[in-house]
């Protein structure tokens, strides 16, 4: 274990107008932050959940969210693309110690790792066509996959694999992204969060170390709390996109002289009572959607204390799980259903507040739409709804299945 050090338990607010200050000519220019993420990892950003007995900050999981809709309200884009990292680092819970001691050390000296599980086509649903195979003990990767967010700015990536072919298990296996065999592509297309890196990466007979293999048990308390933090993140990307509509709204209004001759009293747009009225929406839709997410994140740190406690990090737990554990998911995916719709909504309501101006390109206002869309695309809000409806009724606790893929009855 490492001797305590200090480690920042906040991303400087100089450094987040920074961020910001750049953010529409990126977008404007599609220019990858590589820059703002290599200052974010010096400033150890990405090491703000390491276990304080490893050495770390140790900040809760409603801290942590905290931050990330600060940094979201400065560039939605580069605080997606820490998604599959903070994920990473709350996986390393449940992990042996010699395994902790190896990649929280490496977290506390800046190193990232991305993420690598979903693949294109071609799979089974709940089954991966990339393949971790382990001959006399070598292991060796190869697959490909789509939506690598975040693995073109990183050290490493997670890349999620079958362990054996035919077999519905699955597995994670941690390689660094300039290994031999591994090529990250930028080729992301989407209309929003165009700056994430969310490309294609592939995977050639790719060497990997012991301690970068993890077994993945589904239905256990590692897969509970992890598929439930990396959705919870999402919502906080969101709520800072949202954020970042008002910041744009209010400047703009406090500028701007012209009016509409349609206009009732011939007030400047600050003064309007109507464009008042639309910024009040949009402020008390921010809050709530802020709201439901703190407190989400604050069960989260329940949900996973309560789980620890009763030993279910010990590969040789062997119990049931505390029903505390599944308050985690069930709260973010009731957060999921409503929280998607409001960032909409004020991101739409935006351009109520100015007008035709608001649409220039040169202004990357859309962005804010935009990248709130793509976001909540992730994950059908229909499906959650559903899970939800289900629990409320038969009490009928959410499941996951290991993979994304396609489906048996699609045809």
């Amino acid at each position: 274990m490492r001797a305590a050090t200090e480690y920042p338990s906040v991303i400087p607010r100089e450094l987040l107008a920074q961020i910001a200050g750049g953010a529409v000519e990126r977008d404007l220019h599609r220019i990858l932050p590589f820059k703002e993420v290599n200052v974010l990892d010096e400033h150890r950003f990405g090491a703000m959940r390491v276990p304080g007995r490893f050495g770390g900050p140790d900040v809760s999981v409603e801290q942590l969210i905290t931050e990330v809709i600060a940094l979201a309200e400065a560039d939605s884009n580069i605080a997606h693309l820490y998604r599959g990292h903070f994920g990473f680092v709350e996986s390393l819970r449940f992990q042996a110690e010699e395994v902790q001691d190896v990649w929280y050390s490496r977290i506390l000296q800046g190193v990232t790792v991305g993420n690598a599980s979903t693949e294109s086509g071609g799979n089974a649903l709940g089954t991966l066509n990339t393949q971790l195979t382990t001959v006399e003990d070598r292991s060796t990767l190869t697959g490909e996959k789509a939506y690598s967010t975040g693995t073109i700015f990183s050290d490493y990536t997670r890349v999620s694999a079958a362990s054996g072919e035919g077999e519905h298990g699955r597995r994670f296996a941690v390689v660094a992204c300039d290994a031999e065999g591994v090529t990250v592509v930028d080729d992301w297309d989407g209309f929003g969060q165009k700056l994430t890196g969310t490309g294609t990466t592939q995977f050639d007979d790719v060497h990997v170390d012991n301690l970068a293999v993890f077994d993945r048990v589904a239905g256990s308390h590692e897969a509970v709390h992890e598929a439930a933090f990396f959705q919870l993140y999402l919502l906080a990307v969101q709520v800072g996109i949202a954020h970042a509509a008002i910041r744009d709204a209010t400047a703009t209004l406090r500028k701007r002289t012209r009016t509409f001759n349609t206009s009732a009293t011939g007030a400047a747009f600050k003064q309007d009572p109507l464009i008042q009225q639309i910024i009040g929406r949009m402020s008390s839709k921010v809050f709530v959607a802020e709201a439901a997410v703190l407190e989400a994140a604050r069960i989260h740190d329940r949900a996973l204390r309560s789980g620890l406690e009763a030993g279910t990090h010990d590969p040789d737990f062997a119990g049931s799980l505390p029903t505390e554990v599944y308050d985690a998911e069930i709260a973010v995916e009731k957060a999921q259903v409503t929280v998607p719709d409001l960032v909409l909504s004020v991101t739409q309501e935006l351009f109520q507040t100015v007008g035709a101006s608001a649409t220039l390109r040169t202004k990357a206002l859309d962005r804010h739409w935009r990248n709130a869309q793509t976001i909540g695309t992730h994950n059908p809000i229909v499906f959650r709804a559903r899970s939800i409806g289900d629990y409320e009724i038969n009490g009928t606790l959410p499941e996951g299945l290991n993979a994304i893929g396609d489906s048996g009855s699609a045809g």
